[in-house]
């Protein structure tokens, strides 16, 4: 499996080594271009002069056999050769043409004495024409000299460009190695209270800071399970020891029927009956943590519905249990976007909390109405004795449970439940005393089709 280090040096020397040899390529053709426009100027020029005095250069063939350098010769409109100071140069088809004033100039490749050679032939104003030839191949020479050295600088570049490749990689993944380093580090640690060092506002530094938004947030979330841990621990302790209290009392007085009188009947069935009522408080107890401790895992989906049917339905529930009690309702319909089963619990909890705070024949006031465009306002007050001062910032706190009410059954659960349904939900919950005594609670919703 490759590295990104490998990956990287790869593509950054498989592209500076496709950019050399495509530049040695171009350089290569424009130097055989230059050289091929070089020849024919030359031949062009060298024509042009002897065309303009033939017979001076019939008459004086002053040249001598050269390996290098021009070559020329006459010929007449038939296509006989009338001068040629040196080697005779081929008298092809198109040249004869050219001399019998049937084409336009031509240039050809040819070859003598297994040499190659670029010819020129242009017509004479007398009749006839003139060829001059040039050897090439030291032009050739100088190409393959100029390919070969291209070669070697092509192979020098792509080992270069890999060598620059790893370089670019080792230095451009500096930061992601620290980063994962750091990262790792915080993995064999557990250590998330640390945030790994970040620098610079790059991408790697913008990873970086997302691991430490990242890691924050595990530590919060970690830190509150092992809260709740600790507070349902704490929570459970109580009744549990009740229940192991009693039990083992129960279970005595079977393994010894003799000493039954000492439990008399009324005093058995008091303690059946708390027994009943520490296992209910224990049911109730674990279903709320559950709740609580379940946070976005639900098994419900977000659906458009009315928050006036939800709270219809929390309260009928909670008046069949609470028969000592009126609930008056004032409720305008309310579309809002929710899992309906967490919302009535939310309504479910704060109704039982202002009856279970409310004197026999008192009422609980139940309101719904708008606030404003944007929100839904659902009040719950109660006659109760209302909230110490004090203790209003805490009763939303999980297990947080007033002086007053410690002496009642409950978990200290149910108020922070609400709180959290409505903070997913989008909305707030608050709660206020009331003039001259009782309780408001307050929770407000978004509208998710405001007006």
């Amino acid at each position: 499996m490759k590295t990104l280090h490998t990956r990287l040096a790869v593509m950054v020397a498989a592209a500076v080594a496709a950019a050399v040899i495509v530049m040695a390529g171009a350089a290569l053709l424009t130097v055989a271009a230059l050289q091929a426009h070089q020849v024919q100027a030359t031949l062009s020029a060298d024509a042009r002069v002897i065309a303009a005095q033939p017979d001076q250069w019939q008459a004086t063939p002053t040249y001598a056999k050269k390996a290098f350098g021009p070559r020329w010769q006459f010929l007449d409109p038939a296509g006989s050769v009338t001068a040629s100071p040196t080697d005779l140069l081929p008298v092809t088809a198109e040249a004869r043409e050219v001399a019998a004033r049937t084409s336009p100039p031509r240039q050809q490749e040819v070859t003598i004495d297994g040499k190659v050679h670029q010819m020129l032939t242009v017509p004479l104003d007398a009749g006839g024409a003139v060829q001059v030839a040039i050897n090439q191949e030291r032009t050739r020479q100088t190409l393959t000299m100029l390919a070969g050295l291209l070669a070697v600088v092509c192979v020098v570049g792509v080992a270069g460009a890999a060598w620059l490749g790893r370089v670019v990689a080792r230095a451009g993944l500096t930061p992601v190695d620290r980063l994962t380093a750091s990262v790792e580090q915080v993995a064999v640690t557990m250590d998330l209270s640390r945030p790994i060092e970040v620098t610079g506002a790059d991408e790697i530094a913008r990873l970086g800071r997302s691991v430490n938004t990242m890691m924050a947030a595990i530590d919060t979330s970690r830190r509150a399970q092992r809260t709740l841990v600790e507070d349902a621990g704490h929570e459970l302790r109580t009744p549990l020891t009740s229940i192991r209290t009693n039990v083992e009392l129960l279970l005595q007085v079977e393994r010894r029927p003799s000493e039954a009188h000492r439990l008399p009947p009324q005093e058995r069935a008091a303690l059946l009956a708390d027994l009943d009522a520490q296992v209910r408080e224990l049911t109730t107890l674990t279903t709320e943590l559950v709740e609580l401790a379940r946070e976005d895992a639900t098994r419900e989906a977000p659906e458009p519905l009315d928050l006036a049917d939800v709270i219809s339905a929390a309260v009928s529930r909670v008046r069949t249990r609470a028969s000592g009690v009126t609930f008056a309702t004032d409720l305008t319909p309310a579309p809002v976007t929710g899992r309906p089963g967490e919302l009535e619990r939310m309504v479910v909890n704060v109704l039982d909390n202002a009856a279970k705070w409310s004197p026999s024949g008192g009422t609980v006031a139940v309101r719904l109405r708008a606030d404003g465009p944007h929100w839904w306002e659902l009040t719950v007050t109660d006659e109760g004795p209302g909230i110490a001062t004090e203790d209003l910032p805490h009763v939303f706190d999980r297990f947080y449970r007033a002086p007053a009410a410690r002496a009642l059954p409950g978990s200290g659960l149910g108020l922070a439940i609400v709180a959290q349904t409505a903070h997913h939900h989008g909305g707030t919950a608050s709660a206020a005393a009331r003039s001259p005594h009782g309780t408001v609670v307050t929770i407000r919703l978004p509208n998710p089709q405001p007006a």
